[in-house]
């Protein structure tokens, strides 16, 4: 048996229980007095990360991008970036100069900082970044959490990655900015934690369908995704061309770094007033199900896996 036969999510379950069963949360957690330091990492390769058309400058952004995603998704503050790149020797140092440009404007955005890294020479492009935030222990918001009855929301709108990708194989890169620059939701997260009325939240830059699952796994509940409630992102409405098209690229294509979170539902002004959400459906007893139509239709497990061989899908 193969990496390439079981996927991405089960070798980090099997890896996980080899160590001692970590928690899947989108960053580990150190607790310090009062307060928890949250640490994340991601590595992003230039053949299966990065689509061909990225500039130099968008890689860059990308590669601070997915990791202050990650940041978000547990409340915190971002404290800073550590970025370990490897560059093949022949790369021209404009190029070079340009990704780490690129890293540098997205950790600006967001208010934080590179710390350092380590840079050698490697076959294939490679980027890896580890970043730190903070938050209070009071504070803090876990993939786990979610009861039957809290209300399923979304930021921003979703399906905008996938659009981008089948805008870049057709030549229109108008629309595919969202992927190429993602912006992960970092003042949202942190406004959100604050409310108090967040039961379990994550990133969903892995596709709304794989992120339902791992929140359904971490917290032993299911959902109920009401069709006419998700936000469909421009770009989707612009570029597909039937609803089950437009579906598929919200559910399994990946990419959008929008935040997945439930909330109690007497709470749910409270949150409103945090932060501009979409309430997408609820959480339930089991399943993860999509309600459309007048029907239930189950959601399967599908989205962006490294070592998948039948996956074609944004980076998250």
């Amino acid at each position: 048996m193969r990496f390439s036969d079981i996927g991405e999510r089960s070798l980090i379950f099997r890896i996980t229980g080899l160590l001692g069963g970590l928690e899947h949360d989108d960053c580990a957690v150190i607790e310090l007095d009062g307060d928890c330091l949250v640490v994340t990492t991601d590595m992003l390769h230039r053949e299966t990360d990065f689509p061909a058309q990225a500039t130099p400058w968008q890689i860059g952004w990308m590669s601070a991008a997915v990791n202050l995603s990650d940041i978000a998704a547990m409340g915190a503050e971002p404290l800073g970036i550590l970025i370990a790149s490897g560059i093949p020797p022949e790369t021209d140092v404009e190029i070079i100069d340009e990704i780490f440009r690129g890293i540098r404007d997205c950790v600006r955005a967001y208010g934080t900082e590179v710390l350092g890294g380590d840079t050698d020479a490697h076959r294939e492009l490679t980027i890896c970044g580890t970043a730190l935030g903070r938050v209070s222990r009071e504070r803090i918001l876990r993939r786990r959490g979610a009861r039957p009855g809290d209300l399923l929301c979304t930021t921003g709108s979703l399906g905008g990655a996938g659009a981008g990708l089948k805008a870049l194989d057709i030549g229109r890169f108008d629309l595919a900015r969202r992927l190429l620059e993602p912006r992960p939701r970092v003042r949202e997260g942190i406004a959100l934690a604050r409310t108090g009325a967040v039961t379990a939240m994550m990133d969903n830059s892995d596709g709304l369908a794989l992120s339902l699952h791992d929140l359904a796994d971490a917290g032993g509940t299911g959902f109920m995704v009401e069709y006419w409630r998700i936000p469909l992102a421009d770009e989707v409405r612009e570029i597909a061309e039937s609803d089950e098209e437009a579906l598929e690229m919200v559910l399994s294509a990946g990419g959008d770094f929008e935040l997945l979170f439930t909330v109690r539902e007497d709470m749910i002004d409270d949150a409103r007033k945090a932060c501009e959400l979409s309430v997408i459906g609820r959480a339930v007893e089991d399943g993860v199900w999509l309600e459309r139509d007048g029907r239930r239709i189950p959601i399967s497990r599908r989205g962006y896996e490294h070592g998948s061989r039948d996956v074609r899908s944004a980076p998250g």
